[in-house]
């Protein structure tokens, strides 16, 4: 597999690896990304590896709780002064709504639902709104939780909508306890939500990670398998602790010192009851999509060019 010179640039903000052992990684690896990231831990190069690709599409992901049901959508815009406009805002707002009234199955679903106070589709509905606003709009994904107790958290105006599940047990009120795991699902984007939910293949991973790290490094190689095995066990704990919800660290040390799982048992209990954190959705606005780079000059060039 090649490699180009835009690959070992995304490797290096992966890992914060210098670019010539980012070359010799995707070199070692037939330019596969993921292994070349592998590569690097093993050398004791990278500590960590933060997704590829920057986030860049435009939008808002939004969460809202609709009566018993919570709601997570993200809609996209060309431009982040569109996103920002009232009825865009508007727009994002009602499609959430429609999807909590109609359960509908996918995008298509919802697009032939009929939108909110009104007699048109969503379809109808979204065709004005590329009329009106002036950029192409696009319902990206959507989840829903009918069940349980829902809590919705929006960051930054909407570059994070986390919908946070509860089983709720007791008469009492978790909306703050809810906002206070959602925002930490925002600060930290964990992988998992508990470390029961980590695949066997990726703990075994790690497993050989960690070996390889300990084989790279001259004070630990010569160290018996047994030993290094011990170890590498051992680091399997810290691999949960950074990458799974309830085992990680609450991040407001302010109200409670210890985990997210010891945060929501010690909130709970102060409240009179008894709270299970169920599931969530974390969406991030434009995750994963590439926004087209333009060429200022180019276009401006371009235009004077087709003038002559």
């Amino acid at each position: 597999m090649a490699f180009t010179a835009a690959d070992v640039k995304t490797l290096r903000e992966m890992t914060n690896v210098g670019m010539m052992d980012c070359k010799k990684a995707l070199v070692a690896t037939d330019g596969d990304m993921d292994k070349a990231v592998d590569w690097l831990r093993e050398q004791g190069l990278a500590k960590a590896a933060k997704k590829a690709g920057r986030i860049s599409a435009e939008g808002v992901a939004y969460a809202a709780v609709f009566g018993n049901v919570g709601v997570a959508i993200e809609v996209n815009a060309e431009t982040d002064f569109a996103s920002k406009t009232p009825a865009f805002l508007d727009l994002v707002k009602n499609l959430a709504e429609c999807v909590a009234v109609n359960d509908p199955a996918d995008v298509d679903a919802l697009k032939a639902c009929t939108y909110p106070n009104s007699n048109l589709t969503v379809t109808e509905i979204m065709q004005e709104k590329v009329m009106s606003i002036g950029e192409n709009l696009q319902i990206r994904r959507f989840s829903r939780f009918a069940a349980n107790t829902s809590v919705a958290y929006v960051h930054a105006g909407g570059t994070h909508g986390v919908l946070v599940n509860l089983a709720v047990e007791g008469d009492i009120d978790a909306t703050e306890l809810g906002k206070n795991v959602a925002m930490q699902i925002a600060a930290m984007n964990p992988k998992y939500w508990d470390k029961s939910l980590v695949p066997q293949a990726d703990v075994d991973k790690e497993m050989s990670v960690q070996l390889s790290i300990m084989d790279n490094d001259p004070k630990m190689a010569s160290k018996p398998a047994q030993i290094k095995e011990k170890i590498a066990a051992g680091k399997i704990a810290a691999f949960f602790k950074e990458n799974c919800l309830l085992q990680q660290d609450f991040v407001r040390s302010d109200l409670f010192q210890g985990s997210v799982e010891g945060y929501i048992a010690d909130a709970a209990k102060k409240l009179g009851g008894s709270v299970k954190f169920v599931d969530a959705i974390h969406y991030i606005k434009g995750e994963g999509i590439e926004k087209k780079q333009e060429n200022f000059a180019a276009e401006v060039a371009a235009q004077m060019n087709m003038g002559k």
